[in-house]
């Protein structure tokens, strides 16, 4: 450098501040955009827990799998987008779904799956290595949660839970749910168009009811009849059991099982003689290997389903009862219990309970309707069967 080109002492001072303080504002302005990206939520969840949750959520474990039921509508064009872990269940509870989704959406193959929270399997260690913003739980499993310890052991690792419910009281909780989820994943109007068509498609039920007041038929639920050989799994008050009230039926089980779920002996079946009987049912080949569970569900076979569903009929407790009698004995899709689509449910409901009221009222159409505006996967008709002719 020649000596007109050297730079004085205190230049150079100078230039290297002003270096220093250009580097110092692009971190501070690259750790600002971080944090603004990342907002700290305060958010009220379905057990009325206040959980600091960092948003919109980026990675997230499903606590169950079946919460891609709402996933789905909420991200319909990459459902499995930020699920970095679930539980493994929706292979087994519901095979038809996981592999049309698995045929779409191969990447689900992929995704690190769980034990549960209630049976104790599930891996706190293998969940903090994930870095999940969020554990998303049915709210069933919050007292083994809590029990086990795994509520504290997450928040020490700064991984909060936040419980959702669509089981214990789907008609209370599913909007909150809803609404909690798509707040959390920055899917608000997402969900709140959602749950205007739920409420919408609801109304057709209980405007009618509620404006003509039929009389009620006893309604006996048959919780995935042919599951076990015991008899019989039913519903309380809530789950099919509120549903069976809005679809204007009165749930024999209602003042015998205090809570959602619990068991009816064959005996007080037929003591109250139950006018209709609708049993959940699936694919359950995975937990119970050629059982007499009827297997509705998308793309279902309604020959083998109504097989099935009539060979029940024969047990004790259905001796003898009025809905035998008058083949007014119909099966369902178990996972209307457990997902944000009950809607559905209700409406075949109604249509069963009360044909001449509901005549117009087509809930294929609505379940088609749900696919073709709001989730990825093509409509399969299957999801319920009837003994019933088509044409009472």
């Amino acid at each position: 450098m020649s000596r007109s080109q050297r730079v004085s002492p205190s230049l150079a001072i100078t230039m290297i501040m002003k270096r220093n303080l250009l580097f110092t504002a692009v971190i501070t302005l690259a750790l600002f955009s971080g944090l603004a990206s990342a907002k700290d939520v305060v958010v009220t969840d379905v057990a009325g827990r206040q959980v600091h949750v960092d948003t919109p959520v980026k990675r997230m474990i499903l606590g169950e799998g079946r919460q891609i039921y709402l996933l789905s509508v909420l991200q319909p064009k990459s459902p499995f987008n930020g699920v970095v872990g679930w539980r493994e269940d929706l292979s087994q509870a519901d095979p038809e779904t996981y592999a049309a989704y698995a045929e779409k959406f191969p990447e689900l193959k992929d995704i690190p799956t769980f034990g549960g929270f209630k049976d104790g399997t599930f891996d706190v260690e293998q969940a903090a290595s994930l870095k999940p913003d969020v554990v998303f739980m049915n709210i069933e499993a919050q007292t083994a949660t809590e029990d086990a310890g795994y509520e504290d052991k997450l928040a020490a690792l700064g991984i909060p839970i936040v419980y959702v419910d669509f089981r214990e009281n789907p008609i209370k909780d599913t909007p909150a749910s809803i609404r909690l989820m798509g707040k959390l994943l920055d899917k608000d109007e997402e969900a709140e168009r959602f749950i205007d068509f739920s409420n919408q498609q609801m109304a057709r039920v209980t405007d009618v009811i509620g404006k003509v007041d039929p009389e009620r038929p006893r309604v006996f639920i048959d919780r995935a009849g042919g599951y076990s050989d015991d008899c019989c799994m039913s519903f309380g008050p809530h789950n099919f059991g509120d549903y069976v009230r809005i679809a204007g039926g009165q749930n024999i089980a209602n003042d015998i099982i205090p809570n959602t779920f619990g068991t009816l002996n064959p005996e007080q079946i037929i003591a109250s003689n139950p006018q209709q009987v609708v049993v959940t049912g699936g694919d359950w080949e995975a937990y119970v290997p050629g059982g007499a569970w009827v297997g509705v569900g998308p793309g279902a076979d309604m020959r083998e389903a109504r097989r099935k569903l009539e060979a029940l009929t024969h047990r004790t407790a259905m001796t003898g009862i009025d809905a035998v009698k008058h083949d007014r004995v119909h099966a369902i899709w178990h996972q209307f219990y457990n997902s944000p689509y009950y809607f559905v449910a209700i409406q075949q409901l109604a249509k069963w309970f009360h044909p001449e009221l509901f005549k117009d009222l087509d809930p294929d159409a609505t379940m088609r309707e749900l696919h073709e505006r709001f989730l990825p996967l093509t409509y399969q008709p299957g999801y319920w069967v009837s003994l019933e002719a088509e044409d009472e």
